[in-house]
C-alpha cells in the first residue's frame, strides 16, 4: 500500500526532515549527554526523558523517510466542476439532513476533527471525481453505506496551512 502525496506534500515531508536533522538531533543529543552527566542513570529521569525524545526524532525521521521513498505522487489538478485534490466540497448527509462542509487532501494530512478528509477515506473516495448535484453511496464497510449528495465544490489549493498528521 503506497500513500498517494502531492509534491507540495513531499516537500513539506522534506523540510521537516531537514529541520529533525539539523536542529532537534543536535539539541537532543545535547540534552542525552548533558542528563548522562549527572551521574546514577538508573533514578535519572531527566536521561530517561532525553533518550526517549531523541528516539522519536530518529522514528520520525525514518517514517518521513520511508513515506517519501515509497509515495505515488498525484497531481493537484482537477476539473474546474468535479470534485479534487484540495478541494472544498459542501456534502448532503441524507439520513442526518444536513451539510457539511470538508476539504479533501491526502492521506498524510486528514484531520476529521478539522473537516480534513483523506481522498481514501469512505466519504473522500465516494466524491471524489464528482460534480455538484451528484448523489453518491458512501459504503463504510460490506454491511454499511449511506447516501450524501455533493451540494458545491470551491477549487481551494494547498496553502500550505494543512499540517501533516503526527502519527
Amino acid at each position: 500500500m503506497h500513500d498517494e502525496l502531492t509534491e507540495k506534500d513531499i516537500e513539506k515531508m522534506k523540510k521537516e526532515i531537514e529541520y529533525r536533522k539539523l536542529v532537534v538531533r543536535k539539541s537532543a543529543l545535547e540534552d542525552v549527554k548533558e542528563a548522562r552527566a549527572q551521574g546514577d542513570l538508573s533514578e535519572n529521569f531527566e536521561y530517561k526523558a532525553a533518550k526517549k525524545f531523541k528516539n522519536e526524532n530518529e522514528s520520525r525521521i525514518r517514517y518521513l523517510e520511508k513515506m517519501i521513498k515509497t509515495a505515488v505522487v498525484i497531481s493537484e489538478d482537477s476539473k474546474a466542476d468535479e470534485v479534487g485534490m484540495n478541494n472544498t466540497v459542501d456534502i448532503y448527509f441524507e439520513d442526518d439532513d444536513e451539510t457539511e462542509t470538508y476539504k479533501i487532501v491526502t492521506t498524510v494530512r486528514g484531520n476529521s476533527l478539522k473537516n480534513l478528509i483523506s481522498k481514501e477515506s469512505p466519504l473522500g473516495a465516494a466524491v471524489f471525481g464528482h460534480k455538484i448535484g451528484d448523489r453518491c453511496e458512501v459504503k463504510v464497510n460490506d454491511d454499511y453505506s449511506y447516501y450524501v449528495v455533493v451540494k458545491n465544490i470551491v477549487n481551494t489549493v494547498d496553502d500550505g496551512t494543512d499540517e501533516l498528521r503526527k502519527f
